[in-house]
């Protein structure tokens, strides 16, 4: 049987220049390579959420994330026992990175929820802020991380992600040109203003696991409830 040399070497020759293009591609377009480190500064793609999965579970994954987006990585000593011990505890610092305050200042949080803080300031919140309201962010108001309840504050049910302060409720956005954009006055308010909160909660869900707004339920009315709670295979809730 005569084998068709030439043929085979020109195939081989054309998958390997398909898969140097791909490689290639993937280089320049990280956000779609499950492999590259995440960084603050790649475009996001569909494997960003997968990213930000892995550093959940994962506290060194965590803090290699902040030390290459130059954001403090420090942690506390673990405080708490039982359902409400947070063995993964800092101060937030992604926002302070950012050019951005928090109010009340001074948070504590998980590594995970710094890190989606970060990413979400830079590709979600900046953005759509400069696109839609003509200002970027300098301050963002806050009504906690920590609080060692259940869900919907009852006797019995499922822990609540802020018992171990692995979560963070967005209530209101302060523009460079003085204006105060707020969950509650504003969702359902000027056009402006509510097509800015409804695009940031969008983008929230790209690093966080958890985002419930004011169409999930009236609990939710005055804030965006923003977590890294870890789930399987990385499913995110977004409401």
């Amino acid at each position: 049987m005569t084998f068709p040399i030439g043929r085979i070497a020109v195939s081989l020759v054309l998958l390997g220049g398909v898969v140097l293009a791909g490689r290639s591609w993937l280089y320049a377009h990280p956000g779609y390579d499950p492999w590259a480190p995440l960084t603050l500064n790649e475009q996001p793609g569909w494997a960003t959420p997968h990213k930000f999965a892995s550093l959940r579970g994962d506290r060194d994954t965590c803090r290699a994330f902040l030390d290459r987006s130059g954001i403090a990585k420090e942690a506390l000593a673990p405080v708490g026992k039982d359902q409400c011990r947070r063995d993964d505890r800092k101060r937030l610092a992604a926002p302070q990175a950012a050019g951005v305050s928090l109010s009340p200042g001074r948070v504590e949080a998980t590594c995970a929820v710094d890190a989606g803080l970060a990413w979400w300031l830079r590709h979600g919140v900046q953005p759509q802020a400069e696109a839609l309201l003509g200002s970027p962010v300098v301050r963002i108001e806050q009504l906690g991380t920590y609080n060692c309840r259940r869900i919907g504050n009852g006797d019995k049910g499922t822990w609540s992600e802020h018992a171990t302060g692995n979560a963070i409720d967005v209530s209101a956005f302060v523009l460079e040109d003085g204006r105060r954009i707020t969950v509650r006055g504003d969702w359902k308010g000027q056009v402006e203003a509510a097509a800015f909160l409804h695009a940031v909660r969008d983008s929230a869900c790209e690093s966080f696991s958890t985002v419930l707004s004011p169409d999930y339920n009236a609990a939710h009315a005055d804030h965006l409830h923003l977590d890294q709670a870890r789930r399987t295979a990385g499913w995110r809730a977004c409401r």
